[in-house]
């Protein structure tokens, strides 16, 4: 039995991000610890059987003091439990996560799984991340990216030795037999979906300027939000701002839920304008179930959406294009759109099976031994 411990900047993340990697790896008979900021998803980890340590976690700041004390509590975190192998997610526990690792000689797996709003928009914030990722990574035991294009990123500002194995793998992959292929709505209204945190960097605002143009013209559409609101981040979208749309009659604001199948279900597309992504699960769960995507060719998306095969990517922060390729959507046939969602289908079965990626990521855990 190895005493396997994951770390990440939410208990919220490991639940709805890795669950299908801690099922497998309890059911393996290893011992698992979580340690993440206690939230709603904590008690369902332990219900799974993990050991939870509680950990607080500075998301939204720069505050190096934070950032320190953040460190000590994930070094005597670690030295207390001792374990065989520490997994790393999110930005703040791959960094100070490493330190405390290193510090204690304790094998680490790293796993970039986005590199968040510091790289959307460069400043001196961006150049200090770099430093860090670059002493942070410097004794990892393995690095897993999303994407090839943050892989690039980090070879060609010299992030990560070449010397350290690295691979990438497509995110989390996807529950194929949960998300099952359902089938197409034949509503007369199109509905467009956006799922996912309300932010700024998403294309929120891209997103409603675009549903206010076309829902002018008179056709028959909804564009739907389904999402957290007041999320801790600097460009998340606020309750107000939320409400002032939703009363100027542009979009439908869902909430949130823990479960998106029946939104994506009775969704005609999804809709992701973002800025810049790790590898979107709200895509691959999109394209699972058979639906068209339209989402900007930035990193992550790309990885996802293949241009008229499985739906469409327009211009990040361009509000005409996204406009135009929305339009295109309206003006595909019902068999031609059910065709894009059927074909999305098969690209997820063919390379972003949840199953090919946990068995992936355990075997090279069982290298490290």
């Amino acid at each position: 039995m190895k005493k396997i411990v994951l770390t990440a900047n939410t208990s919220w993340y490991l639940y709805n991000f890795r669950l299908g990697l801690i099922k497998e790896l309890i059911k393996q008979k290893n011992k698992i610890f979580i340690v993440a900021p206690k939230d709603n998803f904590s008690t369902k980890l332990k219900d799974l059987g993990c050991t939870f340590f509680s950990i607080k976690v500075d998301n939204k700041g720069s505050n190096p003091i934070k950032d320190l004390s953040f460190f000590y509590c994930l070094r005597k975190i670690y030295k207390k439990i001792n374990p065989d192998i520490i997994l790393h997610y999110t930005i703040k526990p791959v960094i100070y996560g490493s330190f405390a690792s290193q510090k204690l000689s304790i094998p680490h797996i790293n796993n970039i799984t986005g590199l968040g709003t510091v790289f959307i928009d460069p400043n001196w914030i961006t150049f200090f991340v770099k430093i860090l990722y670059k002493k942070a990574l410097i004794r990892s035991s393995y690095v897993f990216f999303q994407n090839k294009d943050d892989y690039k990123l980090f070879i060609k500002n010299k992030l990560i030795s070449k010397s350290i194995p690295v691979s990438i793998i497509p995110g989390t992959g996807i529950d194929l037999d949960k998300f099952k292929l359902s089938k197409y709505p034949k509503s007369s209204t199109l509905n467009f979906l956006f799922i996912g945190r309300i932010l700024k960097d998403k294309g929120f605002f891209e997103f409603v300027e675009v549903a206010k143009r076309i829902k002018n013209l008179g056709f028959k559409v909804d564009f739907k939000i389904l999402g957290y609101l007041n999320v801790k981040n600097k460009t998340a979208i606020t309750e107000s701002e939320i409400n002032h749309f939703q009363k100027k009659g542009y979009i439908n604001y869902l909430g949130s839920s823990d479960n998106v199948i029946p939104f994506i279900s009775d969704a005609s597309c999804v809709v992701l304008p973002s800025y810049r992504e790790g590898l979107p699960k709200s895509l691959l769960e999109a394209a699972s179930i058979g639906r068209p995507i339209i989402a900007t060719d930035v990193t992550g998306c790309r990885d996802i959406v293949f241009n008229g095969k499985n739906g469409f990517l327009c211009k990040p922060r361009n509000i005409k294009d996204l406009y135009q390729k929305i339009m295109e959507f309206i003006s595909l046939s019902y068999q031609e759109r059910k065709k894009l969602g059927e074909n999305g289908r098969e690209i997820m079965k063919k390379n972003f099976d949840e199953k090919k990626v946990i068995k992936k990521i355990i075997n090279h855990i069982n290298q490290i031994f």
